[in-house]
């Protein structure tokens, strides 16, 4: 099964692709690496999931959260070089999770995130290196993650 039919066997639909939120670009391409800047959890509807985990949003709508972030980086992956198909692994995620320094489950949280990845990708190419930390993120929204993917030889 190919990515979006592995999405859409999960019941699950991509976001619109976020616009620009700065000077940047949304994904570089180096060799064979796909770098994904930082992306929110934008939902079909075009609202960004917002609050701080532990507070606002309990450890299971963070972990939603994360998980809609990456759905919204698959979107702007799409929109950025058209087919999802060209993605071989995850590499790297770092996940940000915005809460109060006294939070401490910053990995639980990201695990929505990863645990998307594994669904989609398969136990050994979704599943990569990473970071959780806690931290305020712009806009008040409740995650942040970026990636580093390999991209398959063409």
């Amino acid at each position: 099964m190919n990515v979006e039919e592995e999405i859409k066997a999960l019941g699950l639909e991509l976001p619109p692709a976020p616009p620009l939120g700065g000077i940047y670009h949304p994904v570089v391409i180096a060799g064979n690496q796909l770098y994904v800047s930082g992306q929110g959890p934008l939902q079909s509807d075009g609202i960004l999931i917002k609050g701080k985990v532990g507070k606002d949003l309990t450890l299971e709508e963070g972990q939603l959260a994360a998980r809609q972030v990456g759905l919204t980086m698959l979107a702007t992956i799409k929109a950025q070089i058209g087919d999802l198909g060209k993605i071989k692994r995850l590499i790297k995620t770092l996940g940000m999770v915005n809460c109060y320094p006294e939070f401490e489950q910053h990995p639980q949280t990201i695990n929505g995130f990863s645990q998307l990845m594994v669904d989609i990708f398969g136990e050994e190419n979704g599943k990569g290196a990473r970071s959780a930390v806690g931290m305020s993120l712009p806009g008040n929204i409740a995650v942040e993650v970026e990636c580093i993917f390999e991209l398959k030889e063409e």
